[in-house]
């Protein structure tokens, strides 16, 4: 019995230990991701650009996704709870929201965000 314990618990650990090295990826990259969208966020801020919101959703969410699957689920988290937040609470409506998620998930799949670059915003972003 106890040696059926033992081994029970060996197994635990292995497994635990082989999960700790991708789960740690995972976790990494999610931290990274979230460092994108914030920075996308604040290019965006800093850009003060009229109709370039759409062009910043889709390259955050493409460089946090390039990360791997921590960054993709980073980008996806953070992208939902804005999206929730600007039509609960800010009142722009169904339809720009509509067209941010499409941006969002355009850049996470991997897609070219300077799709939706608009004509003249710096080069610098």
């Amino acid at each position: 019995m106890r040696l059926c314990v033992c081994v029970v618990l060996l197994s635990f650990i292995l497994c635990a230990s082989a999960n700790i090295r991708e789960g740690g990826r995972f976790v990494w990259d999610a931290a990274g991701g979230a460092w994108d969208m914030l920075r996308a966020y604040w290019d965006m801020r800093e850009a003060n650009y009229k109709n370039a919101d759409k062009y910043f959703h889709a390259r955050g969410n493409y460089d946090a996704a390039q990360r791997g699957p921590g960054g993709a689920w980073a980008a996806k988290v953070i992208s939902d709870a804005r999206e929730n937040w600007q039509s609960d609470v800010s009142g722009r409506g169904a339809e720009d929201t509509r067209a941010d998620q499409e941006a969002n998930e355009w850049g996470r799949n991997g897609g070219d965000p300077n799709r939706y670059r608009p004509p003249g915003l710096p080069s610098k972003y």
